[in-house]
Protein backbone atom coordinates (compact mmCIF):
# COMPACT_ATOMS: atom_id res chain seq x y z
CA UNK A 1 0.00 0.00 0.00
CA UNK A 2 0.89 3.40 -1.21
CA UNK A 3 2.29 5.69 2.07
CA UNK A 4 0.48 9.00 2.25
CA UNK A 5 2.65 12.06 2.37
CA UNK A 6 2.05 15.34 3.67
CA UNK A 7 0.96 17.87 1.74
CA UNK A 8 3.30 20.28 -0.27
CA UNK A 9 4.11 23.26 1.27
CA UNK A 10 3.09 21.96 4.19
CA UNK A 11 5.82 21.07 6.84
CA UNK A 12 6.43 18.43 9.51
CA UNK A 13 8.50 19.77 13.08
CA UNK A 14 9.90 16.72 14.55
CA UNK A 15 11.62 15.70 17.82
CA UNK A 16 14.75 17.31 17.82
CA UNK A 17 13.46 20.44 16.11
CA UNK A 18 10.85 20.99 18.04
CA UNK A 19 12.44 21.64 21.32
CA UNK A 20 14.53 24.40 19.38
CA UNK A 21 10.98 26.00 18.21
CA UNK A 22 9.44 25.94 22.02
CA UNK A 23 12.97 27.63 23.60
CA UNK A 24 12.24 30.23 21.12
CA UNK A 25 8.94 30.57 22.14
CA UNK A 26 9.80 30.60 25.56
CA UNK A 27 12.51 33.08 25.46
CA UNK A 28 9.86 35.48 23.47
CA UNK A 29 7.09 35.26 26.43
CA UNK A 30 10.23 35.98 29.17
CA UNK A 31 10.68 39.20 27.06
CA UNK A 32 7.46 40.51 26.46
CA UNK A 33 6.69 39.99 29.92
CA UNK A 34 9.20 42.36 31.01
CA UNK A 35 7.69 44.71 28.29
CA UNK A 36 4.04 44.34 29.27
CA UNK A 37 3.13 42.37 26.38
CA UNK A 38 -0.01 39.98 26.94
CA UNK A 39 -0.77 36.97 24.83
CA UNK A 40 -3.75 36.61 23.31
CA UNK A 41 -4.87 33.58 20.77
CA UNK A 42 -6.94 34.01 17.91
CA UNK A 43 -8.66 31.50 15.48
CA UNK A 44 -7.21 30.16 12.43
CA UNK A 45 -10.10 30.63 10.36
CA UNK A 46 -11.71 33.84 9.54
CA UNK A 47 -14.36 35.98 7.22
CA UNK A 48 -12.76 36.94 4.00
CA UNK A 49 -13.96 40.17 4.36
CA UNK A 50 -11.30 40.53 7.43
CA UNK A 51 -8.56 40.42 4.85
CA UNK A 52 -10.48 42.11 2.12
CA UNK A 53 -11.24 44.83 4.24
CA UNK A 54 -8.16 44.80 6.37
CA UNK A 55 -5.28 43.85 4.12
CA UNK A 56 -6.73 45.06 1.19
CA UNK A 57 -8.49 43.71 -2.03
CA UNK A 58 -5.46 45.14 -4.70
CA UNK A 59 -3.32 43.22 -2.46
CA UNK A 60 -1.37 39.73 -4.00
CA UNK A 61 -2.06 38.30 -0.81
CA UNK A 62 -6.08 38.85 -1.05
CA UNK A 63 -5.74 37.97 -5.30
CA UNK A 64 -3.91 35.20 -5.17
CA UNK A 65 -2.52 33.35 -2.09
CA UNK A 66 -5.40 32.75 0.19
CA UNK A 67 -6.42 29.67 1.28
CA UNK A 68 -10.45 30.43 0.65
CA UNK A 69 -13.56 28.06 0.55
CA UNK A 70 -17.50 28.32 1.04
CA UNK A 71 -18.74 26.36 3.95
CA UNK A 72 -22.21 24.80 4.17
CA UNK A 73 -23.84 27.65 5.48
CA UNK A 74 -22.22 29.63 1.89
CA UNK A 75 -20.43 32.01 4.32
CA UNK A 76 -16.97 32.88 2.95
CA UNK A 77 -14.13 31.76 5.40
CA UNK A 78 -10.47 32.21 4.97
CA UNK A 79 -7.58 29.89 6.94
CA UNK A 80 -5.88 33.04 8.46
CA UNK A 81 -2.44 34.82 5.89
CA UNK A 82 -1.40 36.91 9.07
CA UNK A 83 -2.25 37.43 11.96
CA UNK A 84 -2.48 41.45 12.98
CA UNK A 85 -6.36 41.56 11.01
CA UNK A 86 -7.23 38.57 13.23
CA UNK A 87 -5.61 40.38 16.26
CA UNK A 88 -7.52 44.03 15.15
CA UNK A 89 -11.18 42.17 14.89
CA UNK A 90 -10.60 40.63 18.17
CA UNK A 91 -9.85 43.98 19.67
CA UNK A 92 -13.21 46.11 18.47
CA UNK A 93 -15.18 42.81 18.52
CA UNK A 94 -14.58 42.67 22.39
CA UNK A 95 -13.82 46.48 23.46
CA UNK A 96 -10.23 46.19 24.77
CA UNK A 97 -10.45 49.49 24.40
CA UNK A 98 -12.52 49.81 27.14
CA UNK A 99 -10.53 48.40 29.77
CA UNK A 100 -7.47 49.67 28.99
CA UNK A 101 -6.15 52.85 26.22
CA UNK A 102 -3.42 50.64 25.76
CA UNK A 103 -2.85 47.65 24.47
CA UNK A 104 0.47 45.32 24.27
CA UNK A 105 -0.65 41.95 22.81
CA UNK A 106 1.11 38.79 20.94
CA UNK A 107 -0.05 35.86 19.66
CA UNK A 108 2.48 32.92 18.22
CA UNK A 109 0.53 30.88 15.25
CA UNK A 110 0.42 29.03 12.11
CA UNK A 111 -0.61 31.41 9.15
CA UNK A 112 -1.21 30.12 5.57
CA UNK A 113 -0.77 31.49 2.07
CA UNK A 114 -0.77 29.52 -1.45
CA UNK A 115 2.57 30.98 -2.90
CA UNK A 116 5.14 28.71 -4.29
CA UNK A 117 7.13 26.99 -1.76
CA UNK A 118 10.97 27.64 -1.44
CA UNK A 119 13.14 26.37 0.90
CA UNK A 120 12.63 28.53 3.94
CA UNK A 121 9.19 29.41 2.78
CA UNK A 122 6.03 26.86 3.13
CA UNK A 123 2.33 27.29 2.43
CA UNK A 124 2.03 26.62 6.00
CA UNK A 125 4.20 28.98 8.21
CA UNK A 126 4.56 30.23 11.70
CA UNK A 127 4.83 33.66 12.91
CA UNK A 128 5.71 35.31 16.30
CA UNK A 129 3.27 38.39 15.91
CA UNK A 130 3.32 41.61 18.61
CA UNK A 131 0.85 44.22 18.30
CA UNK A 132 1.06 48.16 20.33
CA UNK A 133 -2.20 49.45 20.16
CA UNK A 134 -3.50 52.97 21.41
CA UNK A 135 -0.64 55.15 21.50
CA UNK A 136 0.82 57.26 18.21
CA UNK A 137 3.56 58.15 19.86
CA UNK A 138 7.05 57.76 18.17
CA UNK A 139 7.94 56.52 21.47
CA UNK A 140 5.83 53.70 20.98
CA UNK A 141 7.60 52.97 17.55
CA UNK A 142 11.00 52.75 19.39
CA UNK A 143 10.01 50.63 21.59
CA UNK A 144 8.19 48.19 19.97
CA UNK A 145 11.38 48.01 17.23
CA UNK A 146 13.56 47.71 20.62
CA UNK A 147 11.64 44.57 21.47
CA UNK A 148 12.07 43.06 18.54
CA UNK A 149 16.04 43.57 18.58
CA UNK A 150 16.21 42.41 22.74
CA UNK A 151 14.56 39.33 21.56
CA UNK A 152 16.53 38.36 18.35
CA UNK A 153 19.79 39.42 20.10
CA UNK A 154 18.81 36.73 23.25
CA UNK A 155 18.15 34.21 20.59
CA UNK A 156 21.98 34.28 19.59
CA UNK A 157 21.52 35.57 15.98
CA UNK A 158 23.65 37.44 14.61
CA UNK A 159 24.79 39.61 11.35
CA UNK A 160 21.10 41.64 12.21
CA UNK A 161 20.59 44.93 9.96
CA UNK A 162 17.96 46.94 11.16
CA UNK A 163 16.14 48.82 8.18
CA UNK A 164 13.72 51.94 8.77
CA UNK A 165 11.60 54.02 6.11
CA UNK A 166 8.51 56.23 6.95
CA UNK A 167 5.49 55.64 4.32
CA UNK A 168 3.52 58.70 5.30
CA UNK A 169 0.23 59.02 5.84
CA UNK A 170 -3.21 60.02 4.24
CA UNK A 171 -2.01 63.34 3.89
CA UNK A 172 1.09 63.26 1.73
CA UNK A 173 1.11 59.68 0.14
CA UNK A 174 -1.86 60.85 -2.48
CA UNK A 175 0.67 63.43 -4.09
CA UNK A 176 3.63 60.26 -3.74
CA UNK A 177 1.17 57.51 -5.18
CA UNK A 178 0.53 60.24 -8.25
CA UNK A 179 4.07 60.46 -9.10
CA UNK A 180 5.05 57.43 -8.89
CA UNK A 181 2.12 56.34 -11.20
CA UNK A 182 3.12 58.64 -14.01
CA UNK A 183 6.90 57.44 -13.26
CA UNK A 184 5.76 54.33 -14.38
CA UNK A 185 3.75 55.00 -17.10
CA UNK A 186 6.60 56.24 -18.56
CA UNK A 187 8.32 53.09 -18.39
CA UNK A 188 5.58 50.13 -19.34
CA UNK A 189 7.82 47.84 -21.58
CA UNK A 190 10.36 47.15 -18.58
CA UNK A 191 7.72 46.00 -16.04
CA UNK A 192 6.39 42.76 -15.64
CA UNK A 193 2.75 41.99 -16.03
CA UNK A 194 1.93 41.89 -11.83
CA UNK A 195 3.61 45.38 -12.02
CA UNK A 196 1.71 46.66 -14.71
CA UNK A 197 -1.84 45.65 -13.19
CA UNK A 198 -0.46 47.20 -9.85
CA UNK A 199 0.83 50.44 -11.52
CA UNK A 200 -2.77 51.60 -10.96
CA UNK A 201 -4.42 49.70 -8.45
CA UNK A 202 -1.55 49.77 -5.87
CA UNK A 203 1.80 51.89 -7.31
CA UNK A 204 3.76 51.09 -4.02
CA UNK A 205 3.15 47.13 -4.18
CA UNK A 206 6.01 47.71 -7.44
CA UNK A 207 8.34 48.90 -4.91
CA UNK A 208 7.99 45.65 -3.14
CA UNK A 209 8.65 43.17 -6.89
CA UNK A 210 11.69 40.95 -7.17
CA UNK A 211 11.94 40.52 -10.94
CA UNK A 212 14.90 41.98 -11.47
CA UNK A 213 13.91 44.49 -14.21
CA UNK A 214 11.39 45.76 -12.12
CA UNK A 215 14.00 46.45 -9.27
CA UNK A 216 16.45 48.25 -11.66
CA UNK A 217 13.24 50.53 -12.61
CA UNK A 218 12.82 51.21 -9.11
CA UNK A 219 16.07 52.01 -8.28
CA UNK A 220 15.30 55.13 -10.16
CA UNK A 221 11.86 55.80 -8.92
CA UNK A 222 10.90 58.81 -7.08
CA UNK A 223 11.53 58.03 -3.20
CA UNK A 224 8.73 58.32 -0.75
CA UNK A 225 10.72 60.10 1.81
CA UNK A 226 10.66 63.39 -0.18
CA UNK A 227 7.43 63.64 -0.10
CA UNK A 228 6.77 63.07 3.70
CA UNK A 229 4.15 65.92 5.13
CA UNK A 230 5.44 68.21 8.07
CA UNK A 231 3.67 65.49 10.50
CA UNK A 232 5.22 62.69 9.12
CA UNK A 233 8.79 63.92 9.04
CA UNK A 234 9.09 64.83 12.59
CA UNK A 235 7.40 61.35 14.04
CA UNK A 236 10.05 59.83 11.80
CA UNK A 237 13.10 62.04 13.33
CA UNK A 238 12.00 61.36 16.46
CA UNK A 239 11.98 57.64 15.94
CA UNK A 240 16.08 58.12 15.32
CA UNK A 241 16.49 59.99 17.92
CA UNK A 242 14.72 57.47 20.11
CA UNK A 243 16.56 54.60 19.18
CA UNK A 244 20.47 56.22 19.00
CA UNK A 245 19.78 56.57 22.98
CA UNK A 246 20.11 52.93 23.29
CA UNK A 247 22.83 52.86 20.01
CA UNK A 248 20.70 50.81 18.42
CA UNK A 249 22.45 51.12 14.70
CA UNK A 250 19.87 51.17 11.72
CA UNK A 251 19.88 52.18 7.72
CA UNK A 252 17.41 54.29 5.79
CA UNK A 253 16.05 52.26 3.18
CA UNK A 254 13.76 54.52 1.23
CA UNK A 255 12.74 52.30 -0.80
CA UNK A 256 11.11 50.07 1.54
CA UNK A 257 7.38 48.84 1.28
CA UNK A 258 5.07 46.93 3.66
CA UNK A 259 3.24 44.41 1.40
CA UNK A 260 -0.21 44.99 3.53
CA UNK A 261 -2.47 48.08 2.61
CA UNK A 262 -2.97 49.17 6.01
CA UNK A 263 0.71 50.36 6.67
CA UNK A 264 1.57 53.94 7.64
CA UNK A 265 4.48 56.02 8.80
CA UNK A 266 6.72 54.27 10.67
CA UNK A 267 8.18 50.98 8.58
CA UNK A 268 10.57 48.83 9.77
CA UNK A 269 12.47 45.48 8.78
CA UNK A 270 15.20 43.25 10.16
CA UNK A 271 17.64 41.07 7.57
CA UNK A 272 20.31 38.95 9.10
CA UNK A 273 23.52 38.68 6.56
CA UNK A 274 23.27 34.82 5.96
CA UNK A 275 20.44 34.17 4.39
CA UNK A 276 21.22 35.60 1.37
CA UNK A 277 18.91 37.32 -1.03
CA UNK A 278 15.72 36.16 0.88
CA UNK A 279 17.47 37.98 4.07
CA UNK A 280 14.12 39.18 6.22
CA UNK A 281 13.88 37.84 9.72
CA UNK A 282 11.28 40.28 11.00
CA UNK A 283 8.90 43.18 9.93
CA UNK A 284 6.65 45.29 10.50
CA UNK A 285 5.15 49.13 11.24
CA UNK A 286 2.55 51.43 12.17
CA UNK A 287 -0.62 51.16 10.84
CA UNK A 288 -2.91 54.18 12.63
CA UNK A 289 -6.32 53.82 10.57
CA UNK A 290 -6.63 49.59 10.54
CA UNK A 291 -8.72 49.60 13.74
CA UNK A 292 -11.19 52.31 12.41
CA UNK A 293 -10.87 50.55 8.86
CA UNK A 294 -12.62 47.39 10.44
CA UNK A 295 -15.34 48.97 12.47
CA UNK A 296 -13.57 50.08 15.52
CA UNK A 297 -12.57 53.55 16.77
CA UNK A 298 -9.79 55.75 15.35
CA UNK A 299 -7.21 54.29 17.85
CA UNK A 300 -3.60 54.16 16.37
CA UNK A 301 -1.52 50.86 16.30
CA UNK A 302 1.99 49.46 15.32
CA UNK A 303 3.23 45.94 15.47
CA UNK A 304 5.55 43.36 13.82
CA UNK A 305 5.50 39.87 12.92
CA UNK A 306 8.72 37.35 13.02
CA UNK A 307 9.28 34.17 10.85
CA UNK A 308 9.13 31.50 12.90
CA UNK A 309 11.11 29.45 10.33
CA UNK A 310 13.58 31.63 9.46
CA UNK A 311 14.75 32.88 13.25
CA UNK A 312 14.86 28.73 13.99
CA UNK A 313 17.52 28.66 11.54
CA UNK A 314 19.32 31.31 12.47
CA UNK A 315 19.85 30.13 16.30
CA UNK A 316 22.81 29.02 16.92
CA UNK A 317 22.60 24.52 17.07
CA UNK A 318 24.90 24.09 19.84
CA UNK A 319 22.34 25.34 23.15
CA UNK A 320 21.93 22.99 25.93
CA UNK A 321 18.79 24.84 26.68
CA UNK A 322 17.27 23.39 23.33
CA UNK A 323 16.29 19.87 24.43
CA UNK A 324 15.60 18.55 28.34
CA UNK A 325 17.24 15.24 27.92
CA UNK A 326 16.21 12.62 30.55
CA UNK A 327 17.63 13.11 33.83
CA UNK A 328 18.08 9.63 34.60
CA UNK A 329 17.53 6.07 32.83
CA UNK A 330 16.70 2.76 35.57
CA UNK A 331 18.30 -0.52 33.84
CA UNK A 332 16.08 -2.87 35.13
CA UNK A 333 16.97 -6.85 34.98
CA UNK A 334 14.42 -9.19 35.57
CA UNK A 335 10.28 -9.46 36.08
CA UNK A 336 10.52 -8.12 39.50
CA UNK A 337 13.51 -5.68 39.37
CA UNK A 338 11.04 -3.73 35.99
CA UNK A 339 8.22 -3.34 37.97
CA UNK A 340 10.13 -2.06 40.98
CA UNK A 341 11.52 -0.20 38.10
CA UNK A 342 8.33 0.68 36.79
CA UNK A 343 6.93 2.34 40.05
CA UNK A 344 10.15 4.61 40.70
CA UNK A 345 10.37 5.58 37.23
CA UNK A 346 6.59 7.61 37.20
CA UNK A 347 7.31 8.08 40.80
CA UNK A 348 10.08 10.30 39.82
CA UNK A 349 7.91 11.67 36.85
CA UNK A 350 4.81 13.29 39.32
CA UNK A 351 7.87 14.40 41.46
CA UNK A 352 9.53 16.56 38.76
CA UNK A 353 12.38 14.07 37.38
CA UNK A 354 12.94 13.55 33.92
CA UNK A 355 12.68 9.65 33.77
CA UNK A 356 12.94 7.38 31.48
CA UNK A 357 13.24 2.92 32.31
CA UNK A 358 13.88 -0.23 30.26
CA UNK A 359 10.37 -1.77 29.57
CA UNK A 360 12.23 -5.01 27.88
CA UNK A 361 13.91 -8.32 28.92
CA UNK A 362 17.45 -6.77 27.63
CA UNK A 363 20.76 -6.98 28.51
CA UNK A 364 22.57 -4.42 30.92
CA UNK A 365 24.74 -3.39 28.30
CA UNK A 366 22.09 -2.59 26.13
CA UNK A 367 20.12 -1.24 28.54
CA UNK A 368 23.44 1.37 29.35
CA UNK A 369 23.57 1.74 25.07
CA UNK A 370 20.00 3.05 25.63
CA UNK A 371 20.46 5.50 28.30
CA UNK A 372 23.73 6.64 26.44
CA UNK A 373 21.83 7.65 23.45
CA UNK A 374 19.22 8.80 25.34
CA UNK A 375 21.92 11.42 26.91
CA UNK A 376 20.91 10.35 30.42
CA UNK A 377 22.62 12.15 33.34
CA UNK A 378 23.03 8.92 35.49
CA UNK A 379 21.67 5.48 35.28
CA UNK A 380 20.34 3.37 38.11
CA UNK A 381 21.35 -0.31 38.05
CA UNK A 382 18.29 -2.41 39.39
CA UNK A 383 18.00 -6.65 39.51
CA UNK A 384 17.06 -9.10 41.77
CA UNK A 385 20.08 -8.45 44.25
CA UNK A 386 19.60 -5.19 44.63
CA UNK A 387 16.27 -4.96 45.19
CA UNK A 388 17.58 -7.94 48.18
CA UNK A 389 19.76 -5.78 49.65
CA UNK A 390 17.41 -2.95 49.47
CA UNK A 391 20.37 -0.39 47.34
CA UNK A 392 21.32 -0.22 43.82
CA UNK A 393 23.90 1.16 41.91
CA UNK A 394 23.95 4.85 40.16
CA UNK A 395 26.42 5.84 37.30
CA UNK A 396 27.38 9.29 36.84
CA UNK A 397 26.93 9.00 32.67
CA UNK A 398 29.14 12.04 32.30
CA UNK A 399 32.03 11.25 34.71
CA UNK A 400 31.61 7.34 34.65
CA UNK A 401 31.41 7.29 38.33
CA UNK A 402 29.28 5.28 40.58
CA UNK A 403 27.75 5.10 44.06
CA UNK A 404 25.62 3.07 46.26
CA UNK A 405 22.20 4.62 46.96
CA UNK A 406 19.14 3.33 49.38
CA UNK A 407 15.96 1.95 47.62
CA UNK A 408 13.61 1.93 50.67
CA UNK A 409 12.65 5.72 50.23
CA UNK A 410 11.48 7.08 47.06
CA UNK A 411 11.10 10.42 47.87
CA UNK A 412 14.81 10.52 48.94
CA UNK A 413 15.76 9.06 45.80
CA UNK A 414 13.51 11.82 43.87
CA UNK A 415 15.39 14.68 45.97
CA UNK A 416 18.84 13.47 45.19
CA UNK A 417 18.18 13.03 41.15
CA UNK A 418 16.99 16.53 41.44
CA UNK A 419 19.87 17.68 43.57
CA UNK A 420 22.40 16.14 41.18
CA UNK A 421 21.10 17.48 37.97
CA UNK A 422 20.67 20.44 39.03
CA UNK A 423 24.20 20.59 39.76
CA UNK A 424 24.81 18.90 36.45
CA UNK A 425 23.27 21.82 34.92
CA UNK A 426 25.14 24.45 36.73
CA UNK A 427 27.86 22.80 35.83
CA UNK A 428 26.83 23.10 32.32
CA UNK A 429 25.58 26.60 32.44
Amino acid sequence: METISSVRGFKDILPGEVEKWRYAEEKAREIFSCFGVREIQIPILEKTELFQRGIGETTDIVEKEMYTFTDRGNESLTLRPEATASVIRAYVQHSLHAQDPVSKLFTIGPMFRRERPQKGRYRQFHQINVEFIGVGSPFMDAEIIILLMVLLRNLGIEGLQLELNSLGCPECRPAFRQTVTLFLRDRTEDLCEDCLRRRDTNPLRVFDCKVEGCRQVIAHAPQLLDFLCADCSAHFENVKEYLKIFDLPFEIKPRMVRGLDYYTRTAFEVTASSLGAQSAVAGGGRYDRLIAELGGPDIPGIGFAIGMERLVSLMPAANESFVQNPDIFIAALGDVPRLWAFALCNYLRMAGVRAEMGYDEKSLKSQMKRSDKLMCAFTLILGDREIQENKAELKDMKKGTQETIKLDNFDDIAEAIISKASGRNEEIV
